[in-house]
């Protein structure tokens, strides 16, 4: 504001000295007005539209006690700023003149009046701050309630859209020819961008795929929920995995599909996958790998390896076909896939070594789901930077 439109009402029994004081502040650009005593002073207040910018008051004055003045004020007016010019310096006045309130505390003569026109711009400049002040807290405490609010909602979402997620997903899966399937998913956030399925297709084909959305979140889910959607379409209705030809060519036609619609909707992710279909009678696994990491570790009795295999993520580029991969299995075997989250929860620093000690510690395990968990202590991560997925597929292994 400017110095004209700030409003100051001067209180002070010495006719001289008013005048002085209002001259030369209506000089300085101020709206004046006065009152003799504390009594007329009380009744402008209280009658007033709009409160004066400031208040000046004498203290020493016939008709009342300025300190009982402050007191009404500080009582009455809070937000309104004191500034006491007055003869009596004694330390005793200071004190409780500043204990209720006053701004400032000058003594009279005021030999230079430049001295009082600096303590009103220094008083209205800390009034003005503080009600700016005022005006932030309040829209800091609206913000904040609306981002509770806001929180509460997207809380509400999240425990609505896990409840989906984890609905979408099997439970588990255990064959007439003894292969058994699980798996566990540790979302880095509420929902997950992992996701696995599986199922057994006409009592014969056990086909399986573990994704990887890109990003986190909400978004990166709804990506795992339409892609749930995508293939169980394709089994529905397509045949996919149905029959001895899909059982060679089907992961293939599959990851196709994904990708070109992928590129129709727009979804703005890409996914990386290992999709693989179990012949459980001639127990033949046929895969293939989109740019998935870490590969698969499959655990025989010669051992612990990986599955060797490479491809292109989905969702990136147009018109891409994905390389078919072969592999018998024996009697007894597990195959463990990992989303590339398993890797954050490792020491090492390079791939290599972390790829080299994940095998390590995976082949120290049965292979079932619980024995790798354990193994990994995978259950106990907290604040895991990315999402966890673990498939685990055996035969033969209790």
């Amino acid at each position: 504001m400017t110095p004209a439109s700030r409003k100051l009402l001067i209180i002070d029994d010495d006719a001289l000295v008013r005048q002085s004081l209002i001259t030369y502040l209506s000089d300085s650009g101020f709206a004046v007005e006065f009152a003799t005593d504390t009594h007329s002073a009380l009744h402008l207040l209280q009658s007033a539209v709009t409160l004066p910018d400031l208040l000046i008051t004498d203290l020493r004055m016939p008709n009342g006690d300025g300190l009982q003045l402050l007191q009404t004020v500080h009582e009455k007016f809070p937000q309104l700023p004191v500034i006491v010019v007055s003869g009596a310096g004694v330390m005793n006045d200071v004190v409780a003149a500043l204990r209720l309130g006053a701004r400032d505390y000058l003594i009279k003569p005021l030999v230079d009046l430049e001295v009082l026109v600096h303590s009103i711009n220094k008083v209205l400049d800390r009034q003005d701050l503080e009600a700016e002040n005022s005006r932030y807290r309040v829209q800091l405490e609206n913000a904040n309630r609306e981002l509770k609010e806001n929180l509460r909602a997207l809380e509400r979402d999240q425990i609505a859209g896990r409840r989906v997620q984890r609905r979408l997903m099997p439970s588990g899966l255990t064959t007439q020819e003894g292969y058994k399937v699980a798996h566990t998913i540790i979302p880095s956030l509420f929902l997950s961008g992992d996701f696995v399925d599986y199922a057994h297709i006409k009592q014969r084909y056990l086909a399986f795929y573990l994704a990887d959305v890109s990003g986190h979140g909400a978004s990166s889910a709804f990506v795992t929920i339409w892609l749930k959607h995508l293939v169980s379409r394709m089994v529905r209705e397509e045949g996919l995995f149905g029959d001895e030809n899909s059982f060679v060519d089907g992961a293939d036609q599959m990851l196709r599909q994904i990708n070109r619609e992928l590129h129709e909707t727009r979804l703005s992710h890409h996914l990386t996958l290992f999709v693989g279909v179990i012949d459980t009678q001639t127990h033949k696994l046929h895969y293939v790998v989109a740019g998935h990491l870490p590969m698969p570790i499959l655990i025989t009795a010669k051992g612990a390896e990986y599955l060797g295999g490479q491809g292109k993520p989905a969702g990136i580029f147009k018109d891409v076909s994905w390389q078919l991969y072969e592999r018998d299995l024996p009697e007894t075997f597990a195959l463990v896939c990992f989303s590339d989250g398993v890797l954050e929860t490792l020491p090492q620093s390079e791939l290599a070594e972390k790829e080299r000690h994940l095998l390590e510690l995976v082949a120290a395990s049965t292979g079932t789901l619980d024995s790798v968990c354990n193994t990994l202590v995978i259950k106990e991560i907290r604040d895991n930077p990315d999402d966890i997925a673990v498939l685990s597929i055996s035969r033969g292994i209790n």
